[in-house]
């Protein structure tokens, strides 16, 4: 059959004799459609650029140089070990290719704000959802806007969601200083809009709720000018969890609904529908927070009807900001794409989201919770401005 190169961003080092995934380098990757689509990935050093199947290789098995020649019959030349890697993540794209659409190319993350970034991540010991959950905009966001979106309560969820590569199992500990770290990491990168998230701590009576609390105080203690975005877990329906989060002052408080309420046995089987939209509603009602925000995501199987009946739900929780995006399979265990939306059709999504009364819904195929939340909210300062 036909063989497509591509050239691919993979880790691996060399341990003994086999190699393991544990640092970056690029590869050139031929396609072998009469093999199961693996694909033969060997070494190179080069500038070539393909995002599109970052962090979605698979090892399958790995041959030195001699035993991959040799299996050919062919001759051993002076060259980089032969690895094998099956492609997973993606479901056949129109022409069958197996790609994502061009619509959803993104740049490699690289370039001195990218690393001033990281640099102040590590130096203050964070977590970030934008590694953690391998969010597609981190070049961008980190990049160009010099912007994180910060994980507290640990890199460990207790729940297990068949769409997130944030880590699950038990928690260890509780890091009551981070608070305090991630106020400092605010500070050194000069951030006018915090966004601050976290994985769900079932393990803590509160929820994390108080740890929440507390990073906003310390955000506010070092700069009460810092806007600050909360993104929260629905804390198991815990209207005094929301409440502790609440009295602390953050200016926006969010809680992602994720999916439609069909699909939730499926994906996020440990949450509740009706509780992720009551959190939003019992938000919304009090005095504490200027906007309540809730995200979701499309292509996992979900029907257009039930998106639909799903914007109206959160219209009628009275949430204000809606951000609807394109769902991405980020490894091979994880939930498959069902489907790939069109820009056209997050364009009409939009649309009927600020016909339900959701003052300000921000649609599109990359579009994900935290994604420009700065230059969001100045927009809706503007627009609530001239109402």
């Amino acid at each position: 059959g036909n063989v497509i190169a591509r050239t691919v961003r993979f880790e691996f080092v060399k341990e003994k004799e086999r190699i393991q995934v544990v640092e970056s380098r690029r590869a050139e990757a031929a396609l072998e459609p009469d093999s199961g689509a693996v694909r033969r990935i060997a070494s190179r050093n080069d500038s070539n650029r393909l995002s599109q199947f970052h962090g979605c290789l698979q090892p399958v098995s790995v041959l030195s140089r001699t035993q991959y020649y040799r299996a050919k019959s062919r001759p051993v030349p002076h060259a980089p070990p032969v690895c094998r890697f099956r492609l997973h993540s993606f479901r056949e794209y129109n022409s069958g290719m197996g790609r994502h659409p061009p619509w959803l190319t993104v740049r490699l993350p690289g370039g001195e704000n990218y690393a001033a970034v990281r640099r102040t991540v590590r130096a203050h010991g964070l977590n970030t959802v934008c590694e953690d959950a391998r969010c597609p905009n981190i070049a961008e966001c980190w990049g160009q806007h010099r912007t994180a979106t910060f994980m507290i309560l640990g890199d460990i969820c207790t729940r297990a969601c068949a769409y997130c590569a944030v880590r699950s199992g038990r928690p260890t500990e509780l890091d009551r200083e981070e608070p305090l770290r991630v106020a400092r990491a605010v500070a050194d990168l000069n951030l006018r809009h915090a966004v601050i998230t976290s994985v769900d701590r079932d393990d803590l009576l509160d929820g994390g709720a108080g740890i929440f609390a507390d990073t906003v105080r310390q955000i506010r203690r070092l700069d009460p000018s810092v806007r600050i975005e909360l993104l929260t877990p629905d804390f198991g329906g815990s209207m005094q969890a929301l409440d502790t989060v609440l009295a602390s002052g953050p200016d926006i408080f969010s809680h992602n609904v994720e999916t439609v309420e069909r699909l939730y046995p499926d994906v996020r089987f440990k949450s509740d529908y009706g509780v992720a939209l009551g959190l939003l509603r019992s938000a919304g009602e009090g005095d504490s927070v200027a906007f309540t925000k809730t995200g979701i995501m499309v292509g996992l199987g979900e029907e257009w009807d039930e998106i639909v009946d799903l914007i109206r739900d959160a219209a009628d929780a009275g949430v204000d900001i809606l951000t609807i995006g394109q769902y991405l399979k980020p490894t091979a265990r994880h939930a498959e794409i069902q489907r790939y939306y069109t820009p056209d059709e997050f364009e009409e999504l939009a649309r009927i989201g600020r016909g339900t009364g959701i003052r300000w819904v921000f649609s599109g195929p990359l579009v994900r919770s935290s994604y420009h939340a700065e230059d969001v909210f100045a927009d809706m300062m503007k627009t609530a401005a001239g109402a």
